[in-house]
């Protein structure tokens, strides 16, 4: 006997289905019909079916999973029907003809090869009228959530959702719907729904318990996370707590839980359920140009040094192996972190760095020595503020200096990328600025440095990308003469102008002698085109300009390159191909250059 599920009752659900489309496999064909194709409701239900999803696997199901996903589809696609507004649906499968719901799971066919999903929506419910009390002030509500709308569940559930958040926003943590009362006119094609949320007492933060810490002090996890004991409950003030365990680096997960029961006088007690991530990390990477050479560093990391969460961070890199770019560059480094020192939001460094650079059109070495500060505005927007001592040998073409400097590195850097390896939106700035007193070797100055970078993206199918990035940079103070040549700037390579070779531009002295720049404009556009989920073609265009002057002015020299790219995404960022040629400038006659890395250019 066929078995049909016909719906008379509400519930607040969710799911999917559609029509005539057919999607097969080796085990069956499946077919939907009784819904228009191409509309709405086919968008939208044709992603709820377990059998639908079967046929688009790669491994073809077995008969046995062939009949447990037909019966699961007639729950997934009533609730589906209902979320639309759908109040009276009719809905049967078959398999071979045979009604799924009179197969047993544990006695399935030896075969399926069709699979036949009707569905009949029958009318569309609108709400008849809508009522949610007593609701916080400013709470919004979906507008949805009207007389003459849709009656789906999903915008009920949002229309609750906005009421408790309201009530919550306010201080009153446990806010609940108390009452539904949901009624459907079937002649008159209605549901009316009458919500009465339940805002329970006013509460304040309780003391802060931890639990799951093994390495890290208990009273430094409280320090981290700063939960404000004492004030009126807020979810933001939750957020921000979770947020700060999160970003210090020595858990792998910080989850703040709140209590299912009020605590005395009005408190909520909040507990820190932390797991401790590794404490000891290493990694290693490469870039490869054919005109920069090879690339490698790898670093070590110590997570939680003193057990306060603290971390050491020592690394190395290579660059230049068997380029043409000049000798090879060599960095060691040691980084200290500390967060929560001065507040929550402000964390502690100090770093020592030793390198050397063998570039193109000048040789140094260098000691770095810097200890700071970092604020955190918000997840999005972080400050530095830095006091360092800078001991270098340099030798250009104005011959050998040995200079010493007192800095005061300063740095705002806002990060409204909607991901950091792959933007497709959104944009990020930072901007440096490094006051200097030259105790020895050089003159007083300021060098300053931005770096600015834009995202959209159009279309949904294969999505284009369009990214823009700017680069500024300026010297000013001590003559080129005497200005650190490790503060100068020059243009060309994979950072800045691709296409043309590592450090082509800078200021030409003539007798072939090139020294860097005290201005600088980079000047980048890209547009990436997706082709397949894991496989995207990007064209791009790199200008750069090198000033002697302090300020740009337009004295100075400008070149540029274009080229095109391909991207292949993994799990840790797109693999970058990059092939670029000298379109302008004085090296228009080099050959094409190569980029490979890991991550967007930009």
């Amino acid at each position: 006997m066929s078995k049909v599920y016909r719906a008379g009752r509400l519930a607040l659900l969710s799911a999917a289905v559609s029509m005539g489309a057919v999607f097969s496999s080796e085990a069956a064909e499946v077919r939907i019909t009784g819904v228009p194709e191409g509309g709405d409701l086919y968008q939208t239900l044709s992603g709820g079916s377990l059998l639908i999803e079967q046929g688009q696997a790669e491994t073809p199901p077995s008969p046995q999973e062939t009949v447990a996903a037909a019966q699961a589809d007639y729950g997934r696609l009533l609730a589906v029907l209902y979320d639309n507004g759908y109040f009276g649906p009719v809905i049967k499968i078959t398999l071979d003809g045979t009604d799924a719901a009179n197969i047993p799971p544990v006695r399935p066919p030896r075969r399926i090869d069709r699979a036949v999903i009707s569905v009949t929506p029958g009318p569309l419910f609108r709400f008849g009228g809508v009522q949610i009390a007593p609701l916080a002030p400013d709470t919004e509500l979906p507008e949805r959530f009207a007389k003459g709308q849709v009656a789906g569940l999903g915008v009920l559930k949002e229309a609750v959702a906005s009421g408790i958040d309201g009530w919550r926003a306010q201080g009153h943590a446990k806010a609940a719907l108390a009452d539904q009362q949901l009624t459907a006119r079937h002649p008159d094609k209605t549901i009316t729904a009458n919500l009465r949320l339940a805002p329970g007492p006013k509460l304040r933060f309780g003391a802060l318990q931890v639990k799951g810490n093994k390495d890290v002090r208990t009273k430094r996890i409280r320090q981290i996370a700063d939960l404000p004991v004492g004030k009126v409950f807020s979810p933001d003030d939750l957020k921000l707590s979770q947020r700060r365990l999160r970003r210090a680096g020595a858990f792998s997960s910080a989850t703040l839980i709140e209590a299912e029961m009020i605590g005395p006088d009005d408190t909520l007690p909040i507990t820190a359920q932390i797991t401790e991530a590794p404490k000891r990390r290493f990694g290693f990477g490469a870039e490869l140009s054919s005109l920069e050479g090879l690339t490698l560093s790898g670093f070590w990391l110590h997570r939680n040094l003193l057990g306060g969460a603290e971390s050491l961070r020592l690394e190395g890199e290579i660059k230049g192996i068997g380029g043409n770019s000049g000798g090879e560059d060599y960095r060691l480094s040691a980084r200290f972190d500390r967060p929560a020192t001065f507040n929550a939001d402000t964390d502690f460094y100090a770093l020592a760095s030793l390198a050397q650079l063998d570039e193109v059109n000048f040789f140094s070495r260098q000691l770095d020595l810097e200890a700071g500060i970092k604020r955190y505005a918000n997840e999005q927007r972080t400050y530095t503020l830095g006091l360092g001592l800078r001991r270098a040998e340099t030798r250009d073409a104005f011959g050998t200096n040995r200079y010493t400097l007192l800095t005061l590195p300063l740095s705002a850097e806002f990060d409204y990328r909607d991901d950091r390896l792959d933007a497709t939106s959104g944009y990020y700035l930072k901007a440096a600025v490094t006051p200097f007193v030259a105790l020895s070797g050089s003159d007083n100055g300021l060098r300053t440095y931005l770096d600015a970078r834009a995202y959209r993206t159009f279309g949904s199918t294969r999505p284009i990308t369009l990214a823009f990035r700017g680069q500024f940079g300026s010297v000013y103070g001590p003559d080129l003469s005497t200005a650190p040549a490790d503060y100068l700037f020059y243009s060309g390579g994979g950072g800045t102008v691709r296409g043309q070779p590592y450090q082509a531009l800078g200021v030409d002295l003539g007798g072939g002698n090139v020294v860097g720049g005290r201005s600088f404009v980079g000047l980048s556009a890209e547009a990436r085109v997706s082709l397949t989920d894991s496989i995207g073609l990007v064209g791009f265009a790199d200008a750069g300009y090198i000033g002697a002057e302090e300020f740009i002015d337009g004295s100075g020299e400008w070149h540029s390159g274009a080229g095109l790219g391909l991207r292949y995404a993994t799990g840790i960022g797109p693999i970058r191909f990059d092939v670029a040629v000298p379109t302008s400038g004085p090296d228009t006659g080099e050959n094409v250059q190569v980029y490979i890395g890991i991550g967007q250019s930009f």
